[in-house]
C-alpha cells in the first residue's frame, strides 16, 4: 500500500482517473450515492450524507458536498490509497493536484465519445479559488465526521491552521462588523472578496431581446424583479402565483421555508401569455410546476436546463452574463432605491444577515469608471474656462499646453 511519498514529487504530471461517479437516486431517504469503481457505493460518505440530511440540509447540499468528496475520492484512487488510510501527504498533494492542474475535460452529454469544447484540454483551466476553498472545508467536515465516530483516521488529513488551532470563533467579535472564518483549515486557499456583477441596462435589454418565448420572457423577468434564485423560483407552481396581489411564492434555499416575494407586472403578463400559448399541453392543478420544458416530452423546468437556456441567450446576444447575475442586479436595483430601506431588500432576498446585504450599496465598477470619467472631462473644462486671453511674460505656449491639456488625446 502506498504511503503518499513515493509519488508526491510527481503530483504536477500525475493523471486522476474519471472512475467512480455520483448517482443520483431519486429516493428521499438517500437521495445520493457515491459508486466507487467497481460500482459499490461508498459507505463513508452514505452515512455521512444521513448525517448532513439529519441536521437538515438539503438534497442540493448533499450533491454539492458529493462533487467535492468524488474528486477527493478519485484522487486517492488514483493513488491507491484508501479512504481512512488518507494522511496529510495525501491532502497536501490533492490541494497541490488542485491548486495547479488543468481540471479534468468532460465529453459532450450528447456525444460520449466527444470533448464538449475541443480546446479545452489545450487551455488552461485550473479549479478556483473559491472551488479549492469549498472542497477543503467539505473534506475536512467529512473526516471530523468519521474521527469523531471512531470510523477513521485518528488525525484529521485537513487539519486547521497551527496558528488558529487554539483560538475560539469570534472571540471578539465587533458586531458592527462581518463575521470571518477565524479558524481556517491548513490547506484553504485565500479567497478574494467579490463584489457581486450587476448586469447593466444596455446589456440587460440585449439579453432579454434574444428570448425567443414567453416562458424564458417570464422567467427572466420573475428573476430581475424578485431576485429569487434560479433553484428557487423553479420551485414555484401554479398554486403559488397570486397576480391579484402581484407576488409569488417560493422556497428557500437554506431554511425551506415558504416566502412571498413581489414582483413587476412585466412579469405577471409575460406568465399569462406563457399559460395561454400552452394552454392544454401543460398540466393544470395549483401543485402542477409553474415552469415547463417547451420541447417534448414536456417536464418540469430544472435548473440545468434553465441554466443552458440562458447559455444560449448570452452566446446570441454576445454578452457573458450568468443566470445568477440576475439575482446580483434585482439586488442593486432595489439597494439603489432610496425610497427602500436595506432591510426590506434583506428581506426579499433572504439574507441571515444585514452585512451580506450591504453588498450591495458597494459602488459597481462600471459606475466607477463612469463617474471618474464625467469627473476628468468636467475637469479639463473648468481648465479651459481658466485659460488667460494673453500669454504671461516668462511663459512658453508648450508649457501652458501641457498644463491645460490643450492639445493632448
Amino acid at each position: 500500500m502506498n504511503s503518499g511519498a513515493s509519488y508526491s514529487t510527481d503530483v504536477t504530471t500525475m493523471t486522476v482517473v474519471r472512475t467512480g461517479r455520483l448517482l443520483t437516486t431519486n429516493d428521499l431517504w438517500d437521495p445520493f450515492q457515491l459508486i466507487d469503481p467497481e460500482g459499490t457505493p461508498v459507505e463513508a460518505v452514505r452515512v455521512f450524507f444521513a448525517d448532513l440530511q439529519a441536521s437538515g440540509r438539503s438534497p442540493a447540499t448533499l450533491r454539492s458536498y458529493g462533487m467535492d468528496l468524488l474528486r477527493w475520492f478519485r484522487f486517492l484512487w488514483s493513488v491507491e490509497v484508501p479512504w481512512e488510510r488518507a494522511t496529510r501527504t495525501e491532502a497536501r498533494d490533492f490541494s497541490r493536484w488542485m491548486q495547479l492542474a488543468n481540471k479534468p475535460v468532460r465529453p459532450h452529454w450528447r456525444h460520449p465519445g466527444e470533448l464538449a469544447d475541443p480546446l479545452a484540454s489545450l487551455a488552461t483551466n485550473l479549479y478556483a479559488p473559491s472551488v479549492r476553498a469549498h472542497s477543503e472545508t467539505v473534506l475536512r467536515t467529512f473526516y471530523d465526521y468519521h474521527r469523531e465516530e471512531g470510523t477513521g483516521p485518528i488525525l484529521n488529513p485537513f487539519p486547521l491552521d497551527r496558528s488558529r488551532r487554539d483560538e475560539r470563533a469570534h472571540a471578539h467579535h465587533n458586531p458592527m462588523e462581518r463575521y470571518r472564518n477565524v479558524r481556517s483549515g491548513l490547506y484553504r486557499p485565500t479567497v478574494a472578496a467579490r463584489i457581486p456583477r450587476a448586469i447593466g441596462d444596455e446589456e440587460f435589454n440585449e439579453i432579454f431581446a434574444q428570448l425567443r418565448s414567453h416562458r424564458d420572457r417570464a422567467l427572466v423577468a420573475f428573476y430581475v424583479s424578485t431576485g429569487a434564485r434560479a433553484s428557487e423560483l423553479l420551485s414555484a407552481t401554479r398554486g403559488d402565483v397570486d397576480p391579484g396581489r402581484q407576488v409569488i411564492s417560493v422556497v428557500r434555499k437554506g431554511s425551506r421555508a415558504v416566502q412571498e416575494l413581489p414582483a413587476s407586472s412585466d412579469a405577471f403578463v409575460w406568465l399569462r401569455l406563457y399559460q395561454a400559448q400552452y394552454e392544454g399541453l401543460i398540466p393544470r392543478g395549483s401543485r402542477q410546476p409553474l415552469f415547463w420544458t417547451l420541447r417534448r416530452p414536456i417536464r418540469p423546468l430544472n435548473y440545468h436546463a434553465a441554466h443552458r437556456m440562458f447559455e444560449r441567450v448570452n452566446e446570441g446576444a454576445g454578452t457573458a452574463a450568468t443566470l445568477h447575475a440576475l439575482r446580483h442586479t434585482a439586488a442593486y436595483r432595489m439597494a439603489e432605491d432610496p425610497t427602500l430601506p436595506l432591510t426590506d431588500v434583506q428581506f426579499v432576498l433572504g439574507h441571515a444577515q444585514l452585512t451580506t446585504t450591504q453588498l450591495y450599496i458597494a459602488p459597481r465598477q462600471e459606475d466607477v469608471i463612469r463617474r471618474v470619467l464625467a469627473h476628468h472631462a468636467e475637469q479639463s473644462r473648468r481648465a479651459k474656462e481658466r485659460e488667460p486671453e494673453a500669454l504671461a511674460p516668462g511663459y512658453s505656449s508648450e508649457t501652458l499646453d501641457v498644463l491645460f491639456g490643450r492639445g493632448v488625446r
